[in-house]
């Protein structure tokens, strides 16, 4: 009888893989007093890196933009008037359990980096931000007029020649 209760009782505690001991701590309120943060964190900092760019001021520079936009898990933003290429990528040394494989040896960026101002909570939501060159096309155009070559516009005014047709359809 005693073997049921201890089964009961631990079921009853909840599962203490930390998967599920990850997922209770959800705010840094809720962090057991004396635990580490990084035991309930998922790494969000290991997942991507992100580097500030030029303002772009003409449509050459938006150009540039949109080329990092041609390629895979590229999108760009704008923080507190700072532009920044985001390249969401994990750290080839990120395990399983979210942990550093090289610790003892990892970059100084990352010796830095500290709880303190981390972004385990954060949901980031940015007034602009860029996941697709056709986004980036747009917030030029808006600001610029349209790229592309029009009835009446000098050529030398576009930076790209005109939109290209669609395939043909077989």
């Amino acid at each position: 009888m005693s073997k049921t209760k201890t089964k009961k009782k631990l079921k009853r505690n909840s599962d203490p893989t930390p998967a599920t001991t990850r997922s209770r701590v959800r705010s840094r309120a809720d962090l057991p007093k004396g635990e580490s943060l990084c035991d309930y964190c998922t790494a969000k900092c290991c997942h991507y890196f992100a580097l500030p760019i030029d303002e772009p001021v003409s449509r050459k520079d938006f150009d540039f933009i949109r080329w990092y936009l041609l390629h895979d898990r590229a999108t760009v933003f704008v923080d507190e008037e700072t532009w920044y290429l985001l390249v969401h990528t994990t750290c080839k040394h990120l395990q399983d359990d979210y942990r550093c494989g090289i610790y003892e040896t990892r970059p100084e960026i990352c010796r830095e980096y500290t709880t303190d101002n981390c972004e385990f909570e954060d949901d980031w939501c940015y007034e602009r931000y860029f996941e697709t060159p056709e986004q980036i096309d747009e917030y030029a155009d808006a600001l610029f007029g349209p790229q592309f070559e029009q009835a009446g516009r000098r050529k030398q005014d576009a930076i790209r020649s005109r939109r290209p047709t669609g395939l043909p359809v077989v």
